[in-house]
């Protein structure tokens, strides 16, 4: 079976080497009232990332789907944040994070529990490329406030590397030695 014809923009993308996971979190249909009537649009909201530790999210809007997404997704490679993970699987401790009447508590989680969390969360966590979190919303149910909180929760990961050089001691200072030492073991 023939290949079909690849754009422009694909190549360039397999040339950097960045397979993205995209995720459309959410379409909703709004309205602009004007002198004649209600002028329609779609809002888009996307999640997007790499599945190794980089995630971004974006918005779009516009008269159709497809143009809301497309905008939604260039607006999330704009936005895209790298995030420190614990063996490439996991969080390296538990954060709260708050955005609006949004709230989410995002904790650490043992080889094998898989993603529990809900609706937009999961979508985040599966284009960073976390396999293994609890999360729990509480407040707002809106995909917006939810994404943006959880994106703050992931802003204050400080992996145990960054937290030392910060303070000008050692990671096994930081952690404890047997810790250190398994973290040494892990990388």
């Amino acid at each position: 079976m023939a290949k079909p014809e690849r754009k422009k923009s694909d190549d360039k993308d397999d040339r950097e080497g960045n397979e993205l996971i995209e995720k459309l979190v959410g379409i909703n249909r709004v309205a602009k009232v004007v002198k004649g009537g209600k002028r329609f649009a779609m809002a888009a909201i996307v999640v997007i990332g790499d599945g190794k530790g980089k995630v971004g999210m974006g918005t779009g809007k516009a008269r159709e789907v497809p143009e809301a997404i497309r905008k939604a997704t260039e607006d999330a490679k704009h936005n895209m944040r790298r995030v420190p993970l614990r063996e490439g699987r996991t969080l390296h401790h538990d954060v709260q994070g708050r955005f609006g009447a949004g709230k989410v508590v995002l904790r650490t989680a043992p080889a094998g529990t898989g993603i529990i969390a809900g609706g937009p969360m999961r979508a985040v966590f599966e284009a960073l490329g976390v396999h293994d979190v609890v999360a729990k919303s509480v407040g707002s149910s809106n995909p917006h406030n939810m994404i943006k909180a959880t994106f703050a929760a992931l802003d204050k990961m400080a992996s145990p590397r960054s937290v030392a050089m910060r303070r000008g001691k050692k990671v096994n200072e930081i952690l404890g030695k047997k810790q250190a030492e398994q973290l040494e073991g892990k990388e």
